[in-house]
C-alpha cells in the first residue's frame, strides 16, 4: 500500500511538470554535458598524447583516440635523475605547508568567531583589506630576501601560508557552532584550547576537509614563487621542473625547423610528466568530495 502511494505521488509530480520546465531540464542537461566535456577533454588529451606515437602527436593526428601504444615517455620520466627529487620536494611542501596553513587558518578563525574578543571588528577589517591590496611582487621578494628565506625550504613553507578568504570561511563556520556547547564545556572546567580541539574541530570536519584540499592543491600546483625563491635544483618542486621541460620543448620547436624525433619525444615526455603530476590529485579527490558541498557553502550561511 505504501509503495503504491509513493508511485502515485511520483507519477503526479512528473505529470505536474510544465512544458517549460521539461525544456529547461533538457537544455540544462545538454549544457552541463558540454561544459563537462570541455573541462575534461584537456586532461583526456594529455593522457592519450602521453601514450601515443610521438610522430602522430606532432602531426596533430591525436584528437579523440590514442594512436598506437607507446610507453617510452613514461619510462623516460621514471628514469629521470631529478624527477623523484622534485616529486619528494612537492610532497614535502604540500603536506607540511598544508599543515602550517591549516594551523594558522584555524588559529586565526577561532578567535575572530568570538564576540568577546576586544577589537574584533577592527582586526577583521585589517584582515579583509589584504583581499584587495598587497605589497606587490618586488617588495614581497625583498621581504623574503631580508628575512633570509631565499633558497630555503622554510621560505616556500611560509610563502603565502594563509589565505584571507579561508580564514573568513573558518571564522564563519565556527560562528555557527551553538554558544551553549561552549558554555557547557566551560562549566565543566574546559579552557579555550580544549573547547577548540574537543568541540569546534570535530564539528567542523566538512570545512576542514574542504580547506585542506584547497590548500593542498594550491601547494601542489604552485610554481611561480618556488621558481623565484629557489636556486638550488635539489629544492625545486615538480611543477618548476615541469615548467622547465615545457620551456625547453617550446624553445626546441621554435629553433628546429625539421620535426626531429627528439623534439617529438620531448613533447610526449611533457605530457607524461603532467600525468604523473596530476595523478595524486585525481586519486585524492573522490575520497573527500563528499565534504565539498557542505564545506563550500559555509560562507553563504552567515557573513
Amino acid at each position: 500500500m505504501i509503495l503504491q502511494v509513493r508511485l502515485y505521488e511520483e507519477g503526479s509530480q512528473r505529470m505536474s511538470r510544465t512544458t517549460g520546465e521539461k525544456i529547461f531540464g533538457v537544455v540544462n542537461i545538454i549544457f552541463m554535458l558540454i561544459l563537462m566535456a570541455a573541462t575534461l577533454y584537456p586532461l583526456y588529451y594529455v593522457v592519450i598524447a602521453a601514450i601515443s606515437n610521438p610522430m602522430a602527436v606532432s602531426m596533430g593526428n591525436v584528437t579523440v583516440w590514442p594512436q598506437g601504444l607507446v610507453l617510452d615517455s613514461f619510462k623516460k620520466v621514471v628514469s629521470m635523475d631529478n624527477i623523484w627529487t622534485a616529486y619528494g620536494n612537492t610532497i614535502f611542501y604540500s603536506v607540511v605547508g598544508t599543515a602550517i596553513s591549516m594551523t594558522l587558518t584555524i588559529l586565526g578563525g577561532y578567535p575572530l568567531s568570538k564576540r568577546r574578543l576586544n577589537g574584533r571588528k577592527t582586526i577583521t577589517i585589517f584582515i579583509l583589506v589584504t583581499l584587495w591590496f598587497n605589497a606587490g611582487m618586488m617588495p614581497t621578494y625583498l621581504n623574503f630576501q631580508n628575512l633570509g628565506l631565499i633558497d630555503t625550504r622554510l621560505g616556500i613553507l611560509l610563502c603565502f601560508a594563509v589565505d584571507t578568504f579561508y580564514v573568513i570561511l573558518m571564522r564563519t563556520f565556527f560562528e555557527n557552532v551553538p554558544d551553549s556547547m561552549e558554555e557547557s564545556a566551560k562549566m565543566d572546567g574546559a579552557n579555550d584550547w580544549t573547547i577548540l580541539t574537543r568541540i569546534y574541530l570535530p564539528l567542523s570536519l566538512p570545512a576542514l576537509a574542504t580547506l585542506t584540499m584547497y590548500y593542498f592543491v594550491g601547494r601542489w600546483n604552485a610554481y611561480f614563487w618556488s621558481m623565484l625563491l629557489l636556486r638550488n635544483q635539489d629544492l625545486v618542486p615538480l611543477q618548476v621542473l615541469l615548467k622547465k621541460l615545457i620551456v625547453e620543448v617550446s624553445y626546441n620547436n621554435n629553433e628546429t625547423f625539421d620535426m626531429s624525433a627528439n623534439v617529438m619525444t620531448e613533447q610526449t615526455i611533457v605530457y607524461a610528466t603532467i600525468v604523473v603530476a596530476v595523478l595524486p590529485m585525481l586519486v585524492m579527490y573522490p575520497f573527500i568530495q563528499r565534504f565539498f558541498i557542505k564545506g563550500i557553502m559555509v560562507g553563504a550561511i552567515k557573513g
